[in-house]
Parts: structure tokens; sequence; C-alpha cells
């Protein structure tokens, strides 16, 4: 049984936890624990959730190259507002 004692109970410590579960940060004793309490607990499954979603997201996007226009219109810019001293 989840030791959260029903939704909306999981504090910031739990939360906290849980990241470091995602990062590789805990013991084997530690991620079974987690585990655990992510199998009993849905507010803590919804939470781990989204936090998988949004790292992928943010490491897909840290992937990708942007557009050689969008660079050369973002130096243009620059260059526009301070010129290059010759």
């Amino acid at each position: 049984m989840s030791d959260c004692q029903g939704l909306g109970d999981c504090d910031d410590a739990r939360m906290q936890r849980i990241y470091e579960y995602l990062d590789g940060a805990l013991t084997r004793e530690d991620i079974t624990e987690i585990k655990q309490h992510l199998d009993e607990c849905p507010e803590c499954t919804e939470e781990y959730d989204l936090e998988c979603v949004i790292r992928t997201m943010v490491k897909r996007s840290c992937t990708e190259a942007a557009p050689e226009n969008l660079k050369n219109a973002i130096l243009d810019r620059i260059h526009s507002i301070r010129p290059v001293d010759a």
C-alpha cells in the first residue's frame, strides 16, 4: 500500500526522490522503493510520466539544429544592432 495515504499526500521530498530515480542517482534499494511506490501511487506515476515527457522533449530539442536561414537572420540582426569593428 502506498505511504501517500491518498491523492495529494505526496510531498516535495517524495518527488525529489523520483527525480533522483530518473537521474539514476539512487541505490538499488532506493530504486526498488521508488518503483514500488510508482506502482501504487497514481499521483506520483502521473508526475513521473510528465517528467519523462519533458526530459525527452528537452533532450530532442538539444540535438536539433536551427535552420541555416534562421541562423543567418539572427546574425544579420545582431550585426545591424552592433556593427562588427573594422
